[in-house]
């Protein structure tokens, strides 16, 4: 099947195209891309879709997602959380390995790939560093990556033992695989729910300071920069991280670094009263972060916007913040608020968004996709940028409600999804 889209404006920042293209699609690969097709291209059963006025974009691709399937599909599935990654443009996704079981040997990879295997968007499973995620000994990282990994981590933890986490590296090293860390210096969080300050004070709540996750960005450029591994620093948040992160990108070392749009969009001042939708790790920081979070996606020291989606059942989000579970969910979101609150504002232009969005993450993962040069998979998202709508939470296709976005004004209407040629979202 052959799907031609005219009159939609490109935006392609691998190849710097911001211009006015048609795009063919045949099959599940780009076939062409021109200032004017001829729709004669098409024949009986093929599709063509008019995108005047809408722009045209490679896939999204998220570096960090939880399905949390298998174990706690109460929460969401693979298919519910695939169908919210299609309804947010993603076409990517990369779920992170805090399941149950965790995804810590080749065969619980395998299992993944095969629940996933009728998904609508592409799911690429990330290993564990350790068995159980435990911190003990390592997982058997070359099975997992010839069963099919695309990288590493022990997302919803650090690996505390140093020694241990540099032996993970240097697999990661040897086997050329990027190391996904989250960074939290467990024994430092000391019990904290939300951001140390004044308002963990006033709301009567133990906080957790900056240092809890800059200690292990510290730790971790370091471990990277002598092992010469891969490192790809998780949800960023602290003036500190950017500080380091640019640091890094300055000596040339093979660190990057994502942000997730509630981090450079809310401070923990917008926690109004006790609310669990506000609650996620790392937490909300200060005015102070959020500006140099802003700043580092400006100058290219954060290089990706991801979103930690991380669904939970209304029981576990109700009530106060200091017993509700960590994390909120956002892959529906992303586009919608990042367009909003960065390129509106001007603070990038929609090329560094999708830059950061799509092209970004393919090259992090070493994929061939992120792009609509022709000859690459045919994964695209089309989108009304000038179309205004309320976020509403109801309509998610994922089954976590837990947003502190409900019922925000953005503009960026995702219009279709399509994913290897087909479409597999389509709101017009």
């Amino acid at each position: 099947m052959k799907i031609l889209i005219k009159n939609g404006k490109l935006v392609d920042p691998a190849n710097g195209v911001d211009a006015f293209y048609d795009v063919l699609i045949d099959g599940d690969k780009v076939a062409d891309v021109a200032q004017d097709i001829d729709p004669e291209v098409l024949g009986e059963g093929d599709r063509l879709i008019d995108a005047f006025g809408k722009v045209v974009m490679p896939g999204f691709i998220d570096l960090h997602v939880h399905l949390r399937e298998p174990g706690f599909e109460y929460k969401e599935t693979i298919q519910t959380g695939c169908a919210a990654a299609a309804r947010g443009g993603v076409t990517t996704i990369c779920p992170m390995p805090n399941t149950k079981p965790v995804i810590d040997s080749p065969e619980r990879v395998k299992d993944l790939l095969e629940r996933a295997k009728d998904a609508p968007v592409h799911v690429l499973p990330i290993g564990a560093v350790t068995v159980g995620q435990e911190g003990r000994e390592l997982a058997d990282i070359e099975g997992m990556l010839n069963a099919g990994i695309v990288a590493l981590s022990e997302d919803g933890k650090s690996v505390m033992d140093s020694l241990l986490f540099r032996h993970a590296m240097e697999q990661a090293a040897q086997y050329e695989i990027p190391m996904f860390s989250h960074c939290e210096d467990k024994p430092l969080v000391d019990g904290g729910v939300m951001n140390a300050g004044e308002k963990a004070e006033e709301l009567g709540l133990p906080g957790i300071t900056n240092a809890v996750e800059d200690v292990i960005v510290a730790r971790d450029i370091l471990i990277s920069k002598e092992t010469g591994a891969k490192l790809h620093l998780c949800h960023c948040s602290t003036s500190d991280s950017a500080v380091l992160v640019g640091m890094a990108k300055d000596q040339g070392l093979r660190v990057t670094a994502e942000v997730c749009p509630h981090h450079f969009i809310l401070t923990s001042d917008d926690i109004k009263c006790d609310d669990p939708n506000y609650k996620m790790n790392p937490p909300l920081r200060t005015k102070k972060d959020v500006d140099a979070l802003i700043r580092g996606l400006k100058d290219g020291s954060f290089k990706v916007i991801s979103t930690d989606h991380a669904p939970h059942a209304v029981p576990e989000k109700t009530g106060s913040i200091r017993n509700a579970a960590f994390g909120i969910v956002g892959i529906e979101t992303s586009f919608a608020l990042s367009y909003t609150a960065l390129v509106e504002t001007g603070i990038l232009t929609i090329s560094q968004l999708i830059e950061k969005m799509s092209w970004n993450p393919a090259q992090i993962l070493g994929s061939d996709r992120g792009t609509l040069q022709k000859g690459h998979p045919a994964d695209i998202v089309i989108a009304d940028i000038d179309h205004e709508y309320k976020i509403d939470k109801n309509e998610f296709a994922s089954k976590g409600r837990n947003t502190p976005f409900d019922g925000w004004k953005v503009k960026g209407k995702i219009l279709y999804t399509i994913c290897d040629g087909k479409v597999v979202y389509q709101n017009a």
